[in-house]
């Protein structure tokens, strides 16, 4: 597998050094200054580029090879005349990159809003500090913060009196710390910040947008983008919606292994795959991530390797756990991974090795009380390195045939 780490750029409070020291060899940026629906030149591809890769002496080189993400303009998501040219706009970002070099591209389609916690500092039991998403929060905000026409409808009587409660609990700056949470974006998004009459207004656009007309558009778009990435050599690996499940009456389309069949059975080219979220997926407790990994081994180009605890009570809360201490298996997810990298190398593809990265670790010892991205604090995400490396060289040592009854994807007739 090929460790990667994400850096937010120059502003990123873990430096292009500071990533050296913990071995990976990758790095996943992308042109966070650039609005969505712009293209990215191959002069600011460069110069990117070149922070991340130029050296001086023997220090060990990294190189950009994952882009996360280049944002998908919401004009498209909602399919309004005129957004043919935001796609087209996304295409020549997508060729230009490739021309330097750059092909694994994870994207998402998540409308309005992207990643989303109603916690940024929930403390854990060993002092460090966590990712968390409360389902209680997210209804307090919902039904008398964000104040959403029909969201009354969405919730049971006791979780609209339970969410009352809480609300009337909130002092003001709780009210405004959720709804920045939750509104004003967190490292990496893909939308714009919103003022809360911003968001109603946007979330008012998919009024009449369900899933399937929403997957219309996705096909719609991957209808012109996949020929083009085919011809450049990319790969695209879509990011699942986190959390992933319908909500503020927003559909959400990327969320299960189902959602992935239908994805595939409408564009089975190899250029179409998956970021493989493990703790995005894993938020939910119908997802199976080992076969996940193992059916749609073929399509998963990259990995994001994290873990999430869910609540017993609530199974939509959970917050963002150790690596290798959560509800996920994460053992046989890695172990997936790797078996997938050998049926590649038998088979001849020189592209074999799997892109993965820390993601979401712990604000921990000297990191606590530092100005740091949220989920992107540096010993937290090296602390996590440094466990799936060694599960990595653990199972490396081992048998790794596959199991009989392995069924990846079949791209063949792509």
């Amino acid at each position: 597998m090929l460790e990667s780490w994400r850096w937010f750029g120059p502003n990123d409070p873990v430096t292009i050094n500071d990533i050296r020291q913990t071995g990976a060899t990758d790095i996943v940026s992308g042109l966070h200054s650039i609005p969505a629906g712009e293209v990215w030149s191959i002069e600011a591809i460069q110069t990117h580029q070149n922070l991340i890769e130029a050296t001086t002496g023997n220090l060990s080189k990294l190189t950009w090879s994952v882009v996360e993400s280049i944002p998908v303009h919401e004009d498209i998501k909602l399919g309004k005349p005129g957004h043919e040219q935001y796609i087209e706009n996304w295409i020549l970002s997508m060729e230009n990159l490739a021309k330097c070099g750059i092909k694994t591209i994870c994207y998402n389609f998540m409308p309005v809003i992207d990643w989303t916690r109603t916690d940024l500092n929930f403390q854990l039991p060993s002092g460090a500090y966590s990712l968390r998403f409360d389902q209680k929060k997210f209804a307090a905000f919902d039904l008398y913060i964000l104040k959403r026409e029909s969201a009354a409808a969405e919730y049971s009587e006791s979780e609209i009196a339970e969410a009352k409660q809480i609300f009337d609990a909130f002092s003001e700056k709780e009210i405004t710390d959720l709804t920045n949470n939750i509104i004003a974006g967190l490292p990496g998004k893909m939308t714009e910040a919103y003022t809360i009459d911003d968001f109603r207004r946007m979330l008012a656009n998919y009024k009449n947008i369900d899933s399937d007309v929403l997957r219309s558009h996705l096909f719609a778009f991957l209808e012109k983008v996949l020929p083009r990435a085919e011809k450049m050599g990319v790969k695209l690996a879509i990011h699942p919606d986190d959390p992933p499940r319908d909500m503020l009456g927003l559909p959400r389309i990327i969320c299960t292994a189902p959602d992935l069949d239908i994805l595939f059975n409408a564009h089975p080219s190899p250029s179409n795959g998956i970021t493989l979220c493990v703790g995005t997926y894993s938020s939910r407790p119908d997802n199976n991530l080992p076969e996940m990994a193992k059916q749609f081994g073929s399509r998963i180009y990259f990995s994001h390797l994290r873990g999430v605890s869910r609540d017993k009570d609530e199974q939509r809360s959970f917050y963002e756990a150790s690596h290798l201490d959560s509800d996920i298996d994460m053992i046989s997810v890695v172990k997936e991974l790797l078996i997938e990298e050998s049926r590649r190398r038998k088979e001849g593809d020189i592209d074999n090795e799997i892109f993965i990265r820390p993601d979401h670790g712990h604000q921990m010892l000297d990191d606590i009380g530092k100005t740091v991205n949220p989920g992107y604090s540096g010993i937290g995400r090296l602390k996590g390195l440094a466990e799936i490396r060694g599960v990595i060289r653990a199972l490396s040592s081992t048998d790794l045939t596959p199991s009989t009854d392995s069924t990846p994807v079949d791209t063949s007739n792509a």
